[in-house]
Order: structure tokens, then sequence, then C-alpha cells
């Protein structure tokens, strides 16, 4: 049995904008992270097969490498990747769906995480979710 998660939130912003502040490596390392996380490096190659890279720094100093594959891109309203932390030492592989819905000039962001492998990680990923949607609902201000 896998576990799902849903979260979503409502960015007061262009769908195009926040699209690209998924997409784009400086505008990621801006807002990306949960709370008390930093982005220090991101990189993105979008097409389908090219690599995700994200480095969180975490409190104590150390980084954990998230990696993934893009799977299904449709700019600006749907990203589809495979999701890896810290090579794997944190779990399988999981799947991550961002979905873009345009709402009266704002954009629902919907993150759909599919094949967590235990509750535990479940919880520690929705924390982490609501914590990057917090960084990007700030990065429009």
């Amino acid at each position: 049995m896998t576990i799902s998660l849903l979260v979503r939130r409502t960015v007061r912003a262009p769908i195009e904008r926040v699209f690209a502040a998924w997409t784009d490596p400086e505008q990621l390392e801006r807002w990306w992270g949960p709370k008390n996380v930093t982005c220090t490096a991101a990189e993105v190659d979008l097409r389908v097969g090219g690599a995700i890279r994200l480095a969180n720094e975490l409190p104590d100093g150390t980084t954990l490498w998230i990696e993934g594959t893009f799977e299904k891109i449709e700019p600006p309203h749907e990203l589809v990747y495979t999701w890896l932390v810290g090579g794997g030492i944190h779990g399988p592989a999981s799947r991550v769906r961002i979905r873009f819905v345009p709402k009266d000039g704002a954009t629902e962001v919907i993150v759909q995480h599919d094949r967590i492998d235990s509750e535990a990680t479940r919880d520690n990923h929705e924390m982490g979710w609501l914590g990057c949607l917090d960084g990007l609902e700030a990065l429009f201000g």
C-alpha cells in the first residue's frame, strides 16, 4: 500500500509567474524549503527526462538533496516528477504532481505527492510542502 498527500494554496500572482517561480533555479533558491530550511542550490532541466535537484540546507548545517526526473511538463499548468530524498537513504522514490490553476488573477497551486512509503514520511512531507508553499506565497507577498 502506498500513501498519498494533497496540499493546496492560492498565491496572489498570475499562473505564468507562479509556474516560472517553480521552474527557474534562481527563483527556486529564493523561496524553496520548509520552515528553517534554506535552498542553497537548484538545478532544473525543464524537459521530459530532465532532472530537478534541490539542495536543502538544514538548521544543523547539513545539506539534503532532493532529486527527481520530469515525467510530464505542460507549461504553465502542470509538472510531474519523481522525488528522491538524500539519494534514497530516506526511502524509495515517490512521485509529485503540481497543478497550477488560474483564479481571478491569482493561482491555486495543488501539490499531489504519491507513492509515499509510510505515514511518518507523509507527515514529514506535508510539513515540508506547507513550508514551501508559505515561501512561495511570501515571494509574491
